[in-house]
């Protein structure tokens, strides 16, 4: 361990930028806030920027159906306003969701070559929402579980674990792996809330029963109860499933001043999640970790958020400058553990 640290990898291209409308919560100020804390913070001795490779339509196909690659480039070169309800394109949007799927492979590439060893992809359009064959929740193509793919393509992995702490269910990724038991899932999330997915019974299909674990948490949860989660159950069944390399769906909307939810994480909360996963990934994989951004819509809160996440990562040392209250995990939580082990004590030993 270095006695200052280490550098941490982030992944970012200008066209990330690109991908934007002023009226939605998913625009490219999401970034441009991030990185003008990196310059207010002095960060550049510590961060190593990297350029992304775009994927390429095969890449793309390792996750998702080719008629469907082919559907969304048709239409944002058409002119088309949006996917769904929820998910805009532009006429760029292809091209770059291209350079963010990209962005999550060299993200992999440098992890498993340790240049670094840590790196976090600021990476947009996000994609832990999008299926097989639909885009979904803001995201076109699902990143982390393309590079999850890759990660056995290229690498001959046998065991990858993802974490998902974005607020919002990812369906898209458990989906693309629950009859897969070479991947383990794990997602936290606010429950009820959108998508609507990712009761604790939902573990998994055929050969990947076991392999998924969704901890849906009432409104309301913050440090203490994901603190609760993560030491009870995430980190014991990670040290169970000792993955090859770990992967982190990040985002940042249980921040407790996000707009288009109801949780309550501070810095603090932030810092714990990424130190416990950083402390797994130098036990099993080398501390090979790759997080990629998912979402997060207080613009200030999801900056604070990510610095936090890459001080924990790099061991930078920096004081966390939020916190909150010393409180005990809520009743509700207690309940939702018991609930978890109950139901996940034929697969884990919890």
């Amino acid at each position: 361990m270095q006695e200052n640290g280490e550098k941490v990898g982030i992944v970012y291209h200008p066209d990330y930028l690109i991908h934007t409308q002023s009226y939605h919560p998913e625009r490219k100020e999401r970034l441009e806030e991030i990185l003008s804390l990196f310059e207010k913070e002095k960060l550049t001795d510590k961060i190593e920027m990297i350029d992304p490779v775009p994927a390429s339509a095969d890449d793309l196909a390792l996750v998702h159906d080719r008629d469907y690659i082919k559907s969304v480039d048709v239409a944002c070169r058409s002119g088309k306003k949006n996917l769904d309800m929820d998910t805009y394109i532009v006429p760029e949007s292809y091209r770059v969701a291209l350079l963010s799927a990209g962005g999550a492979l060299t993200g992999l590439r440098k992890v498993m070559n340790k240049t670094p060893r840590r790196v976090f992809t600021l990476n947009r359009p996000p994609g832990h929402h999008a299926e097989y064959d639909r885009a979904m929740g803001f995201c076109l193509f699902n990143n982390i579980a393309i590079a999850a793919q890759a990660a056995r393509r290229d690498y001959g992995l046998k065991r990858i674990a993802i974490v998902d702490w974005d607020v919002h269910h990812g369906n898209g990724t458990q989906h693309t792996f629950e009859a897969d038991p070479d991947i383990l899932f794990i997602s936290t999330h606010q429950s009820p809330a959108y998508p609507g997915s990712g009761d604790i019974d939902e573990a998994g299909k055929g050969k990947g029963e076991g392999y998924t674990l969704n901890i849906p948490l009432a409104p309301g949860s913050g440090d203490a109860e994901y603190a609760l989660f993560f030491k009870e159950i995430i980190i014991p069944v990670i040290d169970q499933f000792k993955p090859e390399v770990l992967m982190v769906s990040a985002g940042h909307d249980a921040y407790h001043m996000d707009p288009l939810a109801g949780m309550r994480l501070t810095f603090s909360g932030y810092d714990m999640m990424a130190r416990e996963l950083s402390a797994a990934a130098e036990r099993w994989s080398e501390g090979r970790i790759l997080l990629c951004l998912e979402g997060g819509y207080n613009l200030e809160g999801q900056a604070g958020a990510v610095v936090h996440t890459l001080n924990a990562l790099g061991r930078w040392g920096f004081p966390v400058t939020e916190k909150g209250p010393e409180l005990k995990p809520a009743a509700h939580a207690l309940r939702l553990l018991d609930d978890i082990r109950a139901f996940q004590k034929i697969y884990w030993k919890l």
